[in-house]
This record gives structure tokens, C-alpha cells and sequence, in this order.
């Protein structure tokens, strides 16, 4: 087994009926651009039932129908928000934690102490969180999952994965294995992928490659090291 190899995302999530929400952060191979995406998958009408939108940069889940929605609490949020240097992307409302504890002064995994797993027993989904930390034309980045430590959701395990951007390689963390039930939890360390240097391409391998009835909505961006500016590929399902 070779630790370092790096895949192509696609095969990874092919044939798997359900990852659920997932988190890539990476940098192109020509080293000039860090590219953020974020998915969201659903099994329910309720989790189906949404779309992205892009307000002034930050992105947003919000209904496709309002009149079908039963229950807002998990499947509405800010997906993705900038504060001063740095792009923050989760699956959930910790975004808005995590951006307002780096304007107080605190750390990535300082600001998500306050926050554990969603409360969907018997699934307790994870919260995955990222961060990109653009300085001097280059960026690092961080990655976070808090899960359930058991079957019963009688606590919290952080995990906190720090990384320096390098051509070529992103990071892939989602919140199952696959489907089941209870859906089983993403275990291990976020996986290694390929980010090449096609926003389009990346983008259609990765929509391509997810489950055709349960995927929902993809955002992708790409950002330019030595701009700032950035693209961004939008897609819904339901829109």
C-alpha cells in the first residue's frame, strides 16, 4: 500500500451510492491556483428539497421548494463565507462558528471546541469543516471532522488536519463511508486527490462521478494565487 499516492477523485466516489456532503481543498498542478469544493447529497425529500445560491461570494443551501420544507435546522446554512484572508467551507452552520471565532482572535480548531456532531440519531452525522489561509501569494489549509466517539453519540472525537498547499494535491474528507443504516462515519485521515488545472474539468469529473439520485448540489472554485480573483462553477440538480 502506497501511502503518498495521489488518486483521481472520481474513482473514489464512483459506484458509492452515498458519501453524503463532502469538503475537497487542494491546489491546481501548475501550482497557481487553490481550489475549494463543496457537495451536498441527500436520501430524504427534506435533504433534496435544496439548492445553492452565490450571495456576494459566500454560498448558501437554501430550499428549492419552500412549501415541502419539513425540517430547516441541518439542511439550511452558509456553506462557505470569506473573513479577512481566509475561505471557510462546511457542511453546516459552523461556518458562521468558525467565522465569527476567527474575528474574535482564535484558532480553526479554537473556534469549532464549541461544536460536536449533528443531533440526527442514529446517523450523528460529522460536521466537516475547512479553511484556506491565503498569505504572501500561497496559501495552508486545515481540515476538521467532529464525530460521534460511539454507537450511542455519548461524546465528541475532534480531529483537526493541518496541510501547505502543493501543486497537484487536494484533500477529500466526507461524512460517510457509504450508505447504510445507520450510515457509517468517514473514517481515517481526509483522502489524497488529484486537482488538475481545469476548473470545467474538475468540476465535470466530480458531478459526473457522484450518485445520480442522491446527489444534489456542487459549488467549485478556483482561486488565483497571484490575483485573488477567482472563478466558481455552480451546479443544482433541482434548479
Amino acid at each position: 500500500m502506497n501511502i503518498y499516492e495521489i488518486h483521481d477523485i472520481a474513482p473514489l466516489i464512483r459506484d458509492n451510492a452515498y458519501v453524503g456532503r463532502g469538503i475537497v481543498i487542494g491546489k491546481t498542478e501548475d501550482g497557481k491556483k487553490a481550489v475549494s469544493a463543496y457537495f451536498i447529497m441527500g436520501r430524504s425529500a427534506n435533504s433534496r428539497n435544496r439548492i445553492f445560491t452565490e450571495k456576494d461570494g459566500a454560498v448558501f443551501t437554501e430550499p428549492f421548494d419552500a412549501s415541502k420544507v419539513e425540517d430547516p435546522s441541518l439542511i439550511i446554512y452558509a456553506a462557505v463565507r470569506q473573513v479577512e484572508n481566509r475561505l471557510i467551507v462546511t457542511n453546516g452552520d459552523q461556518t458562521d462558528t468558525v467565522a465569527e471565532g476567527i474575528k474574535a482572535g482564535k484558532t480553526f480548531s479554537g473556534a469549532l471546541e464549541s461544536r460536536c456532531f449533528e443531533p440526527d440519531a442514529p446517523n450523528f452525522t460529522p460536521r466537516i469543516s475547512g479553511m484556506l489561509t491565503f498569505a504572501d501569494g500561497d496559501f495552508t489549509y486545515e481540515m476538521s471532522i467532529l464525530k460521534s466517539i460511539d454507537a450511542e453519540g455519548g461524546d465528541c472525537a475532534r480531529y483537526t488536519f493541518a496541510y501547505p498547499a502543493k501543486a497537484g494535491l487536494g484533500h477529500f474528507i466526507h461524512t460517510y463511508v457509504c450508505d447504510g443504516n445507520p450510515i457509517p462515519t468517514f473514517q481515517g485521515e481526509p483522502e489524497r486527490v488529484s486537482v488538475p488545472d481545469s476548473i470545467d474539468a474538475f468540476t465535470n469529473d466530480l458531478w459526473g462521478a457522484l450518485n445520480e439520485d442522491n446527489k444534489i448540489s456542487l459549488w467549485v472554485r478556483y482561486t488565483d494565487l497571484s490575483t485573488g480573483e477567482y472563478e466558481t462553477r455552480l451546479i443544482n440538480k433541482y434548479n
